[in-house]
């Protein structure tokens, strides 16, 4: 089963990572985000919806997507190039799209603002 952690780092963490994976130090399946805020600004409800429904599910095309959520087409499109844009989502050689993972892990800290 493939994970892939939804994480928040810093562009300092994720060039570490970067360099530790070069050296071939196995880093797992991460895609992170500058800020908590971010990851909710891209990760809105409709769209985890949308990662819901096509998880561990193969290649789909919008129309089959907006199907699946029971939402527009129209808009499915819309929240599914964000989620392209975000890298969080793959289109495939045959113009679909695809979340290549079975499960999602969603990673970060909150501490108090000072």
């Amino acid at each position: 089963m493939r994970t892939v952690t939804f994480g928040v780092s810093s562009l300092e963490e994720t060039r570490r990572q970067t360099a530790a994976a070069f050296r071939g130090e196995r880093q797992g399946e991460f895609i992170s985000f500058e800020s908590v805020e971010l990851l909710w600004k891209v990760l809105t409800v409709k769209r985890w919806e949308i990662i819901q429904a096509m998880a561990g599910r193969g290649e789909m095309t919008i129309r089959e997507i907006a199907r699946r959520v029971g939402r527009d087409v129209k808009s499915v499109h819309g929240d599914v190039h964000a989620l392209l844009n975000a890298g969080v989502l793959e289109r495939t050689e045959s113009g679909r799209v695809i979340f290549p993972y079975d499960a999602v892990h969603v990673d970060f800290t909150v501490t108090r603002v000072a």
